[in-house]
């Protein structure tokens, strides 16, 4: 499946995703949010939380504004420790 027919994930984080490696949504289920965010990181490194958020919940299939506190918090200390 294509990366942009998940939920969250647009045209350029499609394409930001596929040069980092990632080419479509089963790689990018296997790798998980965190290992492919620092994928994305290497090749594009002004790439934030706001990027981190959108791939966690493109994984869980919700929209971003119905990823859980707890998950953000994770994500956020999990961003804090590789940025």
């Amino acid at each position: 499946m294509k990366l942009s027919a998940l939920k969250n994930i647009g045209k350029t984080i499609e394409k930001r995703l596929i040069e980092a490696g990632i080419h479509n949504a089963e790689e990018l289920a296997a790798l998980g949010s965190r290992e492919a965010f620092v994928r994305l990181k290497a090749v594009s490194p002004g790439v934030c939380m706001v990027h981190l958020y959108p791939l966690q919940a493109a994984l869980d299939g919700v929209p971003l504004s119905q990823l859980p506190l707890s998950v953000k918090n994770e994500l956020k200390e999990f961003y804090g420790k590789i940025k």
